[in-house]
């Protein structure tokens, strides 16, 4: 068995069944592509690739051989490799990546020249509507050239997807195998999730006692942002509405920060349009039951005696989301008890539901607080109560799933929002930047 088959799928199965063709040009950015095509392998993608002559400068065909198991395509020949695997008929690629894309490169495709295999398969991909994304890498001043920033919108504005990385040491370093992977799911994503917005508010709010104290939860914010994750890999317009996070977010999600309760509920009624067009709304946020009036400046350390703090209960979010998001858009309440058992579990999850009006539930302990994996008691509206017990992030997918499986037909997203699968996505590379 070849080792590629070892790791297919051992992250997730949503490209399962999916072929895709990785195109590598000539840039030093080269020798990181083995770990992308292992990345989407893992996702369960048969991959193959294809070369320039000078891309075989930097890394070996031997190397790309071995990443994805099958002998990549370094020129073209009577079989015609850029029509055999991306033209018409069984056998079509799923996806054309092409990664690294040098400044060279991408001027090439833009003004439809075909001189290296790399883009010739793109000029195939581009005819037949094949999606095609594209990885940048160069140099900073290549990327700021006028004449590489009109061809990058050029191909943006033909629908080709263009995933940029960071923009450090006087490079645009191709974005790393996660992002190029988080990419391409989200582009072939099938399901119904595909292009519907999703709000996912997560993170621990943080009351303010003084200048530099705050009262908070013991929240990590891991649910929230594997929520997010899964949803974007399913296609989804995600907006990640983050409290206070002890876990990193990945670069492709952008997030929208808030502090305290009061705080969540003002962005709620700013954004109270984007919320009423969502798909679902799900609300993991360890949001405060009690506010403090904040005492300005820092409260002394120094001295004896006690200090008193008075606690106010805070205003309840979820009918405000509620009202703000009626249906059909989907509500996703979580309830956090401590110490219960399981029907104390369910009774408070109908008891939120029938508060809040919240369409579906999660209630769990707060022994799952900060710990790797969730042990959840999930009340769905039309179905009986379930336990899902994994590792976040498949607890994630399998909730997103299920979710997904009563969505009403037709997205509340607007044309726009689905437009934006098409376009540039906000990122920290100044080949994003500059316009």
């Amino acid at each position: 068995m070849h080792p590629s088959h070892v790791i297919r799928g051992r992250t997730t199965q949503l490209l399962a069944g999916r072929h895709i063709l990785v195109g590598v040009s000539g840039s030093i950015a080269a020798v990181e592509v083995p770990k992308i095509i292992r990345e989407l392998i893992r996702h369960g993608a048969d991959v193959r690739a294809v070369m320039s002559s000078e891309a075989t400068r930097i890394v070996s065909a031997e190397a790309l051989e071995f990443a994805t198991g099958h002998p990549p395509v370094l020129q073209l020949t009577g079989n015609v490799e850029h029509v055999t695997l991306l033209g018409p008929g069984e056998g079509q690629a799923d996806l054309y990546l092409v990664a690294p894309a040098t400044a060279n490169t991408i001027s090439k495709i833009a003004h439809g020249i075909d001189d290296t295999p790399v883009t010739s398969f793109a000029s195939v991909a581009l005819g037949g509507h094949v999606p095609l994304l594209i990885a940048p890498a160069m140099h900073t001043h290549m990327g700021q050239n006028p004449a590489v920033r009109e061809s990058l919108e050029r191909l943006r504005s033909w629908g080709v997807g263009v995933i940029s990385g960071v923009s450090a040491e006087g490079e645009e370093k191709i974005a790393t195998p996660e992002e190029v992977a988080a990419a391409v799911l989200h582009r072939l994503a099938p399901g119904p999730w595909r292009d519907r917005r999703v709000v996912v508010i997560g993170g621990a709010a943080r009351e303010s006692v003084d200048s530099v104290r705050a009262l908070t939860n013991e929240s990590s914010g891991a649910t929230a942002v594997a929520l997010a994750t899964q949803a974007f890999y399913r296609g989804a317009e995600v907006e990640l509405w983050a409290g206070a996070l002890q876990v990193p977010v990945p670069p492709f999600l952008s997030p929208t920060p808030w502090r305290g309760v009061r705080d969540l509920i003002a962005l709620a009624n700013r954004e109270k349009g984007r919320l009423a067009r969502a798909a679902a709304v799900l609300v993991p946020a360890a949001l405060s039951d009690f506010t403090i009036d904040a005492q300005p400046g820092k409260i002394p350390s120094r001295g004896e005696g006690p200090i008193s703090l008075t606690l106010h209960r805070a205003p309840k979010v979820l009918p405000v989301l509620r009202r703000l998001a009626p249906s059909p858009t989907r509500l996703v309440a979580f309830k956090l008890l401590a110490g219960e058992d399981a029907e104390r579990l369910e009774e408070e999850g109908r008891r939120l539901r029938e508060e809040s009006h919240a369409d579906w539930i999660v209630a769990n302990d707060a022994r799952t607080m900060g710990a790797p994996s969730t042990d959840a008691l999930v009340l769905p509206p039309h179905s009986a109560p379930h336990w899902i017990r994994a590792p976040k992030a498949e607890f994630a997918a399998r909730l997103l799933d299920e979710l997904g499986e009563e969505l009403p037909l037709g997205s509340p997203a607007t044309d726009a929002d689905s437009a934006r699968r098409h376009r540039p996505r906000p990122r920290r590379s100044s080949l994003r930047r500059r316009r």
